[in-house]
């Protein structure tokens, strides 16, 4: 079969199937997994748009490694539902301009790059981590309702970010920061400096959280200055504040925030 009528092959594929999951529930087992076509078309869809954040062999970059999902447990189904509908309160974004055959073949490329066993258990003691959270990271963020609101909420951070990554960010190896907790001093006309984190701008404008999580609310008029930091205002921990002991308990902590119960099926 030459390469053109592959492509044939695989667009009749594409059509007939989403025609046909499109009207039914998902199925528990991918339909289209081991399917040669599927897989080319699977490696352009999940490269294009998944890559980024999970790399290439899909062992993670922002996002986490996601070559172990089966051997964790995971189902066809609840994976299919989770590239669909995304992970609210993660970076994981909902993808309804895939059709599920499109959900299909990114599947059934990632199976080609599936870990046959569960990894080794991970670094660390969570309860000790959660200790460590509680004390050093917890006036600023929150977790499952509880704590500071000026970093972002991580009860879903497990599910949101590679270990690797997460150590960056502590140790302080990571300067940006996400939507929404940008550091920002406004100065008013006549007033003293209020730090904070912006939440909205506009020509006109400006909101932000300050120090004592009060939203508060500027004329641009009425302010001397707008200076926006260019660091995340999270500090870094280094050896000297966090030892590697310590910071492996944490990881292991926050890699057990995935804001579902493990033991509901997924």
């Amino acid at each position: 079969m030459t390469g053109f009528h592959k492509m044939l092959a695989a667009a009749a594929l594409t059509v007939t199937s989403a025609t046909a999951f499109s009207a039914q529930t998902v199925p528990a087992k991918n339909p289209l997994e081991g399917n040669a076509d599927a897989i080319q078309a699977g490696m352009g869809l999940f490269r294009g748009r998944c890559g980024d954040c999970h790399g290439i062999d899909a062992t993670g970059v922002r996002g986490p490694d996601i070559t172990q999902v089966w051997a964790n447990g995971r189902t066809d189904e609840g994976l299919f539902k989770t590239i669909k509908g995304g992970v609210p309160g993660t970076e994981m974004p909902a993808n309804p301009r895939l059709t599920d055959n499109e959900i299909w073949q990114i599947m059934a490329h990632l199976r080609t790059l599936a870990a046959a066993t569960a990894p080794a258990a991970p670094r660390g003691v969570a309860e000790n981590g959660e200790k460590i959270f509680r004390a050093m990271c917890a006036n600023c963020h929150r977790v499952n309702g509880t704590g500071g609101r000026l970093g972002p909420d991580l009860s879903r951070v497990g599910a949101a970010r590679s270990r690797e990554m997460m150590a960056l960010r502590i140790r302080g190896g990571v300067e940006g920061f996400a939507n929404g907790f940008e550091p920002v001093t406004l100065t008013p006309v006549g007033g003293k400096p209020v730090v904070g984190v912006k939440k909205n701008e506009d020509l006109f404008s400006v909101q932000i959280m300050d120090l004592g999580e009060r939203i508060q609310g500027f004329e641009k008029s009425a302010l001397t200055s707008v200076q926006n930091g260019a660091r995340s205002a999270m500090p870094a921990f280094p050896h000297s504040r966090l030892s590697d002991p310590e910071l492996d308990d944490l990881l292991r902590y926050l890699q057990s925030l995935r804001g579902f119960d493990p033991a509901v099926r997924q």
